[in-house]
């Protein structure tokens, strides 16, 4: 054939190693069908398919579908990358949502409970949900406590005070938002959250922070600095950068105090306006700056500026503590009884000094000296022994351990 296609053997040729028979058929102008048969089966070539080809390819052709195949397969691989980011980022997105609204509503609830009451009160379920459990995007300072009358937590109320002051004064703020909440967890209701936290006293304020977990600088130093709200509210400001400027309650017990004593010593002149010689009394004037010396020394003014405990009792035990076992704080109680052993030392020196200067009989004067000793060296021990309690370590004592 002169049209440039291969020539047909009508008998036989051999395909793939394998002769076979070959027969043609004609398709109309001039076309023809070769049919073969291998094993049975009926193969059907039209003559293009048999045609070979002996066209040299160009460099730029071969260029060009190089370079087609190559950005074919840039095209699928590109398609597969955004399939596979789609893939994964529609749940991503929708995590992140899901969060959203788990946050949103935690802090509505939070908000709403606030507006009714300033500290939360939380049992073990609304703690691990609303202060554990993340997400979370607000502070929540938590004060553990023991309020029910039979654990005689007199602390534990007079906290509870000074918190609730705290928290009414954040939440009547012009500058309250959502950063912070105050909450609550009572031992009798929520025992979980103690043996969660590990804890074994009361009250602990504790400060859980909006990102990760509570520092050691989180836990409150109560023994330390003492329950006020003033105190509370200056470790507030540098855990969480939020002031708060506490707002008392008006207390009228003070003014009405001075009033009543500024009464008493005018009408106290105006009896004896005819004769001031009391004013001049040495042994009055005397008395007057002793009692404020023995204040002072006792620590009175530490508690007015700290706001102390009374005393400590352990929730667990039972057991009470007038004594602050750390040379860095004291107890509302321990000021009391410094007080009464001072003056106990004072009251000695005093009987010690009337019996070598006055004209008494001699056998008064020996049974005040006598007294006058035994005081001193009864409260002197007993006061060197709170030193050494205090101050570990101390190597002296008199009388007493």
């Amino acid at each position: 054939m002169g049209t440039g296609w291969e020539p047909l053997d009508s008998s036989s040729r051999t395909i793939r190693g394998k002769k076979v028979a070959v027969k043609t058929r004609v398709l109309g102008r001039g076309r023809a069908e070769p049919i073969r048969k291998v094993k049975g089966l009926v193969c059907q070539f039209s003559r293009p398919t048999l045609r070979r080809c002996w066209r040299k390819v160009s460099l730029r052709e071969a260029r060009g579908a190089n370079m087609a195949a190559g950005w074919r397969l840039c095209w699928a691989s590109a398609t597969m990358a955004m399939t596979l980011l789609l893939i994964y980022q529609v749940p991503s997105a929708s995590a992140q949502r899901k969060k959203e609204m788990v946050l949103s509503e935690k802090v509505s609830q939070l908000m709403e409970w606030t507006s009714k009451r300033p500290v939360i009160r939380m049992n073990g379920d609304k703690f691990r949900r609303l202060v554990k459990a993340p997400p979370r995007n607000y502070s929540v300072i938590v004060m553990f406590t023991a309020l029910q009358l039979h654990r005689q937590c007199v602390v534990c109320k007079q906290a509870d005070e000074e918190f609730q002051i705290l928290a009414n004064s954040w939440r009547y703020s012009s500058a309250f938002t959502n950063r912070i909440f105050f909450a609550m967890v009572d031992f009798d209701e929520g025992s979980d959250v103690f043996q969660m936290l590990n804890m074994n006293s009361a009250p602990t304020f504790i400060n859980f922070p909006a990102k990760g977990k509570p520092k050691r600088g989180d836990t409150y130093e109560l023994q330390v600095r003492g329950f006020s709200a003033e105190q509370i509210a200056r470790w507030i400001a540098d855990r969480t950068d939020v002031n708060i400027r506490v707002i008392r309650p008006p207390n009228y017990a003070g003014p009405l105090m001075l009033g009543l004593l500024l009464a008493v010593i005018g009408g106290l002149v105006y009896l004896r306006r005819s004769n001031m010689e009391f004013l001049f009394n040495k042994t009055g004037w005397a008395f007057a700056a002793l009692c404020f010396v023995l204040a002072m020394t006792s620590g009175q003014m530490w508690n007015h500026i700290r706001g102390p405990p009374y005393a400590h009792k352990n929730p667990h035990t039972g057991h009470v503590n007038y004594i602050h076992g750390s040379s860095q704080a004291q107890f509302v109680a321990e000021t009391h009884i410094v007080l009464l052993f001072n003056g106990g030392v004072t009251l000695g020196m005093v009987l010690l000094c009337e019996a070598a200067t006055s004209d008494m009989d001699i056998g008064k004067r020996k049974i005040m000296c006598v007294a006058g000793i035994g005081l001193v060296v009864l409260f002197f021990s007993w006061m060197l022994s709170i030193f050494r309690s205090k101050y570990h370590g101390y190597p002296y004592s008199f009388l007493m351990s």
